[in-house]
């Protein structure tokens, strides 16, 4: 495989990953650590396959576990430099007794239902202090802070129907499980048609959500 192949979630997947999930254009995994100091152990020896990769990963470290993103940037998404410094930093992990809880992998997504989306852009922009996506439909927070607002094509209309909506990209296997706890929390299905790439739920007074994995995505 080229390094800079873009490569989906269902490619990546069939390469045999246990510890990662497929979030939009990036790698994602969780290390539960058990206290600080392990995790600073994690995090020393990720820098160090890092900087000898070339390839540098954004991380997060607090009690108790440690995220680690991967993405290349200059291709736009997940690549095989990707999937190789992925395997090493799950041996990072093991080496240190860290344990992988992809699970509990979500990111959020805030989508704008627009008929002029240029305009909606460049307001949203400059209120958010966000940033062109590479996708061309959405706005990013460079600090990763704000959750990406992307634009979603559509016709006029007049309040109140529903403007904004989430998507909530989950790992495959928990798909299942977080919709049938919103179903069992008073929500209802509104559709399935596309599962499962995504599901729309509403909650009990209309509002929708989508629960997204990458089946079928490219990115």
């Amino acid at each position: 495989m080229e390094p800079d192949v873009l490569l989906s979630g269902d490619q990546i997947t069939a390469m045999g990953l246990p510890d990662w999930r497929s979030m939009y254009g990036a790698l994602e995994a969780r290390f539960r650590t058990g206290d600080f100091a392990t995790g600073l152990r994690l995090v020393e020896q990720i820098g160090v396959a890092a900087e000898a990769a070339g390839h540098h990963p954004d991380i997060r470290l607090t009690y108790g576990w440690v995220h680690v993103l991967l993405t290349s940037h200059d291709a736009g998404g997940k690549t095989q430099r990707d999937v190789d410094l992925a395997r090493q930093i799950s041996a990072a992990a093991a080496d240190v007794g860290a344990t992988a809880d992809p699970v509990t992998i979500n990111r959020i997504e805030i989508a704008l239902d627009t008929a002029d989306r240029d305009a909606a852009k460049e307001f949203w922009k400059a209120v958010l202090a966000l940033e062109d996506g590479e996708a061309g439909d959405d706005l990013v927070d460079p600090f990763g802070v704000t959750p990406t607002l992307w634009f979603q094509d559509t016709d006029p209309h007049a309040e109140p129907r529903q403007r904004f909506h989430l998507d909530v990209r989950v790992p495959p296997e928990e798909a299942e499980r977080r919709i049938a706890a919103g179903l069992a929390a008073g929500g209802r299905l509104v559709s399935d048609d596309q599962a499962p790439r995504f599901v729309v739920l509403a909650d009990p007074e209309g509002n929708k959500v989508c629960i997204c994995t990458h089946v079928t995505r490219s990115h």
